[in-house]
């Protein structure tokens, strides 16, 4: 028999659909699920008729790292963050760094770690001497209750909240979420529609919005973008996304520019030139960015 703590935890943002199907409401998918069957994030399922979270208090991966590591280059440097990730992802990008956690699925073969409470994490990071926890490694989105629970409880006990994501959510969960959150680094895929159609089966538009929306509640905003060769470094894209950074964000927005290794099914790609980064660090500094870093170089 399960333990409440084996048993999934309910899902928040859905709705009842027809014939004891759901219909998720958290990412722009809008994933209509069968009984017993999961969203594309592979973390939400349908049970009897209401959603529930297959990822709440199941990490798999706990760890303590620097907070420049996640990236952020400008929030409370020098201090250590502990890093919660889980399985699941709500994009499907075919250059996918960590595709064993974002294409992971849950079995008792690979959940070794067992359950951990919200409150057992805010005690971890405390214990470790961690000023923040991080929501990062896979997609923190699709197992946003555990975030919300776990970001309550790191606010009353003084530590700061930082999420590494791709900004896929809903405009309705994403204002419940980031007031929560004190500092993000959103992925910036490749600005184009084209470009997150093709290579990530997302879109472009709603990542906007939603970085946006952290913008305005003046909580601390970074960016990286992995640029991958013939897909998101021409001068035209790179132009495009700075003159919209510099338009709706301002120009002393960290900017990270990471390289790309070949990987999950993109693997006939040529590894990034550094000669592209210094390019478009060049071009951003020229342009009058302030805050300007390279990655995986």
């Amino acid at each position: 028999m399960k333990t409440a703590n084996e048993t999934p935890s309910p899902a928040r943002f859905w709705k009842a659909g027809e014939e004891d199907s759901v219909l998720c409401e958290l990412c722009p998918r809008n994933c209509r699920i069968p009984p017993g069957g999961l969203g594309f994030c592979g973390v939400r399922r349908n049970d009897a008729g209401a959603l529930v979270s297959l990822a709440y208090g199941r990490p798999t991966a706990l760890q303590v790292d620097p907070i420049e590591k996640k990236p952020l280059s400008e929030f409370m440097p020098g201090t250590k963050t502990f890093s919660i990730g889980t399985y699941g992802c709500n994009l499907d990008c075919s250059f996918c760094q960590n595709n064993h956690l974002s294409r992971g699925r849950y079995s008792e073969s690979r959940d070794s770690r067992g359950f951990v409470s919200p409150n057992e994490i805010i005690e971890k990071a405390l214990e470790s001497d961690c000023a923040s926890v991080a929501f990062t490694y896979n997609e923190p989105i699709v197992w946003i209750e555990y975030m919300e629970d776990i970001a309550k409880l790191a606010r009353s006990a003084n530590l700061a909240t930082v999420m590494v994501s791709n900004g896929y959510i809903s405009r309705a969960p994403a204002e419940k979420l980031l007031p929560l959150i004190n500092a993000a680094n959103f992925d910036m895929k490749g600005f184009s529609e084209e470009f997150y159609k093709k290579m990530t089966g997302g879109g472009l538009s709603d990542v906007l919005e939603t970085i946006k929306l952290h913008h305005s509640l003046g909580k601390h905003l970074e960016l990286t973008n992995l640029v991958i060769p013939g897909e998101n470094d021409s001068p035209e894209i790179i132009d495009a996304y700075l003159v919209w950074v510099a338009d709706k964000l301002g120009m002393s927005i960290p900017l990270h520019f990471s390289a790309f290794f070949p990987r999950h099914r993109f693997l006939a790609a040529s590894p990034t030139p550094r000669s592209t980064l210094y390019r478009i660090r060049e071009s951003a500094i020229s342009a009058g960015f302030t805050s300007i870093h390279l990655g995986n170089i």
